[in-house]
């Protein structure tokens, strides 16, 4: 009795106090959601899994004046190449034959224009960085290599038969697509599926993991039924 007649008392010098403190308690429990589990265990954003720079930006649109020239130029490229089918080395040709021809004129007829010629710069190729991109392509290369190599000797099937199933499903697109349209392709879902994907982080996330899971139980019974009767070398000993 006596401390529902005091919160009576305090009810009455405070009327707010009761309902600030339900309406925390409600923002407590609004505020508080479940923690999904995001693609490949990450714990940072979408952004700094990008790199976090430059091309992260252009990638989410972020700067959306050079992702745009990026699409457009791309657009432009698909557009004058695949559809309107120029070659090209006609395109480089023409290109140079106007370039030449008007470097010519100019040079020639700026006594009579009375401007001063053009400045042709000295075009030198420097040798490092050209050393240092054939470096660092031999170690991709070898890289790939070895891990061709490694998928091929069949200890881990589960990486040999998924590399197989995406080399077909390549096989099958290249099918349909010549290599130009192919690349278009990719750079119309490099600079629109991670936009999407931040958009709608939350849905996406839930289903593709739902998708696993059951990826995963449809894989341990042809592990059991299948995998596990294959006879495995051991490379190893040899």
């Amino acid at each position: 009795m006596a401390d529902s007649f005091l919160e009576k008392i305090v009810e009455k010098i405070n009327p707010d106090s009761s309902s600030s403190s339900s309406d925390s308690d409600d923002g407590a429990l609004l505020s508080f959601k479940p923690k999904i589990k995001r693609l490949f265990g990450r714990e940072t954003d979408l952004h700094g899994i990008l790199g976090g720079g430059k091309a992260a930006d252009v990638l989410l649109w972020r700067d959306k004046k050079t992702s745009g020239i990026v699409l457009g130029v791309a657009t432009a490229i698909w557009m004058l190449f695949d559809v309107l089918e120029y070659h090209f080395l006609t395109l480089v040709s023409h290109a140079l034959i106007a370039g030449l021809v008007i470097l010519f004129l100019w040079t020639n007829g700026s006594t009579f224009i009375k401007k001063p010629p053009p400045h042709i710069p000295d075009v030198v190729i420097p040798e490092k960085p050209v050393l240092q991109f054939v470096s660092d392509l031999r170690i991709e290369i070898n890289q790939a290599l070895s891990s061709l190599r490694e998928i091929a000797s069949g200890r881990d099937l589960k990486k040999f038969f998924t590399v197989i199933a995406i080399l077909w499903l390549v096989s099958i697109v290249g099918g349909y697509f010549n290599i130009l349209t192919l690349f278009y392709i990719i750079t119309v879902v490099v600079l629109t599926v991670p936009l999407v994907y931040e958009k709608y982080e939350d849905e996406i996330d839930s289903v593709v993991h739902k998708a696993e899971a059951e990826l995963k139980k449809q894989y341990a019974v042809f592990e059991a039924k299948v995998l596990s009767k294959i006879p495995r070398r051991d490379i190893k000993r040899e």
